[in-house]
């Protein structure tokens, strides 16, 4: 039987975090990219609705949601605070990694601080000479005893700011490629870890920049998973974070195309509504029309997540093309409603600069089209 309806217990959910998003992130959404702060009261409030802990076991404070679950909330938040989904994305994929590989006393130190919000986790993969091509990081972690040296740069790290520890891979067998990569958690007040911000066009408060590594000791308890078997450990927490990320990005841009239907019905021209206009709403439903073909890519692929089925083409679909049409999308509605949408006193320009951030992000459009290609074609035929 094909059914595409959500549970009753999904829509009560939904509606939950829809109120919460439009009444109370909604209206401070661009207050955070106007001070250049992060609202760490609000990442907190999230974790006390349990939007934190989704997928987080429940004996670790969590609720065990299932993934579908969690691409409402990554949807709805998008609506409100484009960038407080970080508090979905980041704690799914660092919470599966830590969940699936860690040793019990990690679990016990970090899960329920992620859940309950009292703690950021980040995800430090890509360097300056590796991004795409992550299995090519430099940094490296030398056993030395019961505990790793490591020493490198990580760049384009979400969180690196505001976080307090990184789940850090690092090179422990270099001569094995991606198959000698390890992964560690690194808190950041660990000596000689150094966190730098950038100065970026969007997504300003969650404080993207530079983790540096300077002769930093990691006991080797803080080792997750088997010595040498990182790489595939986040590779696959990947499929999870690009269909959500497609969501935050179409519930951003479904967003503005409800501010926009609002304003084209009530903004008049040639003694018209500007809504009666081909030119304005052809445009309209064209968006929608490509925003919903995407958002369903993606609920089907969570679908089939939670069923232990493959989804890597739908991921990489999702990934691809949600934060393409929701960028066209919000471009759209900035021209629709007009220069003082051009201004910074309409929240579409930040959504804007925002998803642009994502088009980037775990896989740019390339990136995730050779993924696509290897899928379809076959691996010997990926193109290079």
């Amino acid at each position: 039987m094909l059914d595409f309806s959500f549970t009753e217990e999904q829509e009560y959910f939904r509606s939950m975090i829809q109120e919460f998003s439009q009444n109370e992130l909604l209206p401070q959404y661009m207050k955070w990219d106007r001070e250049k702060t992060h609202p760490r009261h609000l990442w907190k409030k999230l974790g006390e609705l349990g939007i934190n802990g989704l997928r987080i076991p429940e004996e670790y404070g969590g609720s065990g949601a299932d993934c579908v679950t969690t691409g409402i909330a990554a949807e709805e938040i998008g609506r409100g605070d484009f960038n407080l989904t970080y508090a979905v994305l980041l704690n799914a994929l660092a919470a599966e990694i830590i969940c699936h590989h860690a040793r019990e006393e990690l679990k016990k130190t970090w899960l329920p601080k992620m859940a309950s919000g009292k703690a950021i986790v980040g995800v430090a993969l890509t360097e300056p000479q590796a991004g795409t091509d992550a299995a090519n990081i430099q940094t490296t972690a030398v056993r030395k005893g019961d505990r790793f040296i490591v020493n490198g740069e990580k760049s384009g790290i979400s969180a690196a700011t505001i976080g307090d520890a990184f789940i850090v891979f690092a090179k422990t067998n270099p001569h094995l490629g991606s198959k000698g990569i390890s992964a560690f958690i690194v808190p950041t007040d660990s000596k000689g870890v150094e966190c730098n911000g950038y100065e970026d066009m969007g997504n300003v408060p969650i404080g993207r920049g530079s983790i540096y590594l300077n002769e930093v000791e990691v006991p080797e308890e803080h080792l997750i998973g088997l010595e040498n078997h990182g790489f595939s450990q986040v590779m696959n927490g990947f499929d999870l974070s690009r269909l959500l990320i497609g969501l935050q990005c179409i519930g951003a841009a479904l967003q503005s195309l409800d501010e926009t239907i609002e304003y084209v019905k009530t903004r008049h021209s040639f003694g018209k509504p500007l809504a009666k206009f081909q030119g304005v709403s052809f445009p309209i439903v064209e968006h929608y029309s490509h925003l919903e073909l995407v958002k369903w890519q993606a609920y089907r692929g969570l679908w089939l997540r939670d069923r232990g089925k493959k989804h890597t083409k739908e991921a990489a679909t999702v990934k691809w093309l949600g934060p393409k049409y929701a960028r066209e999308a919000i471009h759209e509605c900035l021209l629709l409603n007009g220069h003082y949408a051009y201004t910074k006193e309409m929240p579409i320009e930040q959504r804007l600069r925002d998803v642009i951030g994502l088009e980037i992000g775990d896989g740019t459009a390339q990136a995730n089209q050779i993924v696509l290609a290897r899928e379809l074609i076959g691996k010997e035929f990926k193109p290079c």
